[in-house]
């Protein structure tokens, strides 16, 4: 019979619904039962893709035995992680704080008062390597709890009181970056770049998306050809590895060695989008004909396997899938061996295709199987065969028993897929992906967004969830919508952005200019979620600096910039040292120090003339470049002061150079723009 997981719309709860565990999900009422019991809490908190997640939940809570004791001794509550962010960082930071360590599945026990006493990870069900057995940790705290009370009391309160104590570090309300903080941010970064394989650091290797953004830019402010070394030899060792998918496009979460070799073969959308957008990017610096092509292959992956019948993207797509002997394994999906290449291909393609993607009779992962890749860079290859042989490969893989989908529409992660498709679809002439960009805009204001300028989180099957939208979502919906405007002229999406960003500025922001993950009105929790670092996503609060920078760039707002300076004192303060767990910061402050540039391109929408300018434009690299498309006296000037007052030029469309607002004299010509936009 389906417990109380029946009811709710994350798909990560519903694989939960039919377990033994009489789980509830995270609400008042699951607390107010353990009092009434007078018994702890366990809180699980995974995702639908985390494979770990998975295995605890085959190992222990489908297991009869050990449901029935949690039942007996304690209010099981189940939270999906990406629907609840909030909660996942107040009782990561203190997982990590106590253990050292965190990860997914999280297992925490907490008073009936949700402060939290006794931590861990994944517990198998039976001890192993120095790790206890789950029901031998279930034992242990409910034994403590019966026989030794007033110490788990004592214990939740220290751990409470030290996370109060342990305020924001870096500088808040202080000065933005100056040009020597980052270029101690690039010599930082150099250190650590790993120049055999690309990339930062040692395995597991995580794509450092944000961090290439903030060399990409940095690179064209002062010309530094070290920052674009490191972007060109990590892009170009991620495409030819097996972190991405060499037949179906898109990119797994992270590789667990450190040459790109083996991934984790979940598919996030955040990732997905964050690439697509460093690779269109890539190739507007350098015209690389690889850049090009994986960033196409990733759009056209996040259209063809992410995108949800109501127009917007799914979350993840599982790591796990059958793999055809009944067995649920980790990249079934996507591995291959000689036998298989040879029942597709046939003998004599076969063998060309092993030695093309470097599969082996031993194998690049497990019980020999290989995870394709494009290891050598120089080969001569016969470029149709090699086309006719993805695409029978493709056929066949599509076939095989496909990994789960998390259809939950995340906002914040939408708001990055919308930007990297509206201008992937511009600079590579796709109407289609910036039409896929404007349907998930669409949904995000239709299904998450309410007359109040609030946004919900989540949503699924169309349908808003009930949990209220964290500063992730309000600034990468805000930039989604951004981005979509400067490619499309719709100056709707400008104003849209306003009603968000003036929400960050009025709920998620104190007195001295720090910013909060949660609004001011959210549910309190034993500590107010602030962290300005990046993740797996941009931070919350360095996504806010960069869109409140591009809104007051596009609508002269003094408040917007201001608030978006007063922001990055903490990139001054954190960007020299930690570089890499604060990327877009990093980004948004190059955007500062350029400017940003402002381009006004009047003139008619389907005059080839000023779509000549535009995409002049568009094609620009410079940092946090604002671009405003819109006609003649039309209502768009209205939405966006950029454009007020810029006539056109003897009758011709024009493009108009600024910087706070002031301009260059006006030109007609796409090449005297682009020499403009070249800047000092």
């Amino acid at each position: 019979m389906p417990n109380r997981l029946a009811h709710e719309t994350s798909p990560y709860l519903l694989q939960h619904a039919d377990n033994p565990v009489d789980w509830w999900p995270w609400s008042p009422e699951a607390f107010a039962e353990a009092r009434r019991r007078d018994v702890p809490v366990l809180l699980s908190v995974g995702y639908s893709s985390c494979h770990w997640c998975h295995v605890m939940a085959g190992e222990s809570f489908e297991d009869e035995e050990t449901a029935a004791y949690l039942n007996e001794h304690f209010v099981s509550v189940k939270v999906d992680r990406e629907e609840r962010p909030d909660i996942d960082a107040v009782y990561m930071e203190a997982v990590q704080a106590a253990t050292g360590q965190g990860g997914w599945p999280m297992t925490v026990f907490l008073t009936p008062d949700a402060e939290p006493f006794y931590f861990g990870t994944y517990f198998p069900p039976a001890p192993r390597h120095g790790m206890p057995s789950f029901r031998q940790v279930l034992e242990g705290v409910a034994a403590a709890w019966r026989d030794r009370r007033e110490e788990v009391g004592e214990v939740a309160g220290r751990i409470v009181q030290d996370l109060a104590r342990r305020p924001l570090t870096a500088a808040v309300g202080g000065q933005p970056p100056a040009a020597d903080e980052l270029h101690m941010a690039l010599m930082a970064l150099t250190r650590e770049f790993d120049a055999v394989r690309g990339g930062f650091g040692g395995a597991p290797k995580f794509p450092p998306s944000m961090v290439l953004e903030f060399l990409l830019r940095h690179h064209v402010r002062t010309g530094s050809a070290a920052a674009l070394d490191m972007v060109t030899a990590t892009c170009e060792a991620m495409a030819r590895g097996g972190i991405h998918d060499q037949l179906g496009g898109g990119f797994a979460r992270y590789s667990v060695d450190n040459g790109w070799v083996v991934p984790h073969f979940e598919k996030m959308l955040y990732d997905n989008a964050l690439l697509c957008r460093v690779y269109a990017h890539l190739w507007r610096a350098t015209g690389s004909g690889l850049a090009r092509r994986v960033a196409l292959d990733t759009a056209d992956f996040l259209v063809r396997e992410m995108r949800t019948d109501q127009g917007g993207f799914a979350s993840a797509l599982d790591a796990d899938s059958d793999d055809g002997q009944g067995r649920h394994r980790e990249g079934a999906y996507y591995v291959w061996t000689p036998e298989q290449f040879r029942e597709v291909l046939g003998e004599a393609d076969a063998e060309l295709a092993a030695d093309y993607f470097g599969v082996t009779e031993e194998g690049t992962f497990e019980e020999g199987a290989s995870v394709l890749q494009l290891p050598d860079s120089e080969r001569l290859v016969d470029a149709e065969r090699i086309a006719s042989i993805r695409e029978r490969l493709l056929a066949a893989r599509a076939r095989r028993p496909r990994p789960g989908r998390d259809d939950k529409v995340v906002a914040g992660w939408n708001g990055l897929a919308i930007a990297a498709l509206a201008e992937t679809g511009a600079y590579f002439d796709r109407p289609d992906l910036v039409q896929a960009a404007t349907d998930a805009a669409d949904l995000l204001v239709r299904t998450h967004m309410d007359w109040n300028a609030r946004l919900f989180r989540t949503s699924l099957d169309g349908v808003a969830g009930g949990h209220a939208g964290v500063l992730e979502d309000y600034a990468d919906v805000a930039e989604g919508f951004l981005a979509l405007s400067a490619v499309t002229g719709e100056g709707v999406w400008v104003d849209f952005a306003g009603l968000l960003l003036d929400t960050v500025l009025i709920r998620f922001r104190d007195e001295e200019g720090a910013l909060f993950d949660t609004a001011d009105d959210a549910e309190t929790l034993i500590r107010r979620p602030q962290d300005p670092t990046d993740n797996a996503t941009p931070s919350g609060w360095s996504a806010a600096a960069g869109a409140l920078l591009t809104y007051a760039a596009l609508t002269g707002s003094s408040p917007h910039r201001e608030a978006a300076e007063r922001a990055l004192g903490v990139v001054r303060a954190l960007g020299p040292k930690a570089p890499r767990f604060i990327g877009w910061g990093l980004a948004v402050a190059e955007a500062l120090l350029d400017g940003p540039y402002e381009v006004a391109v009047v003139g008619p929408h389907d005059d080839p003339a000023t779509r000549e300018l535009h995409r002049t434009a568009l094609l620009s690299q410079r940092p946090g470049l604002a671009v405003a498309l819109g006609e003649p006296a039309s209502a768009t000037a209205a939405e966006v002061p950029l454009l007020a007052d810029r006539p056109l030029l003897a009758g011709r469309p024009a493009a108009y150079v600024c910087r706070g607002f002031t301009c260059d004299a006006p030109t007609s010509d796409p090449e005297e723009l682009a020499a403009k936009l070249r800047g000092r």
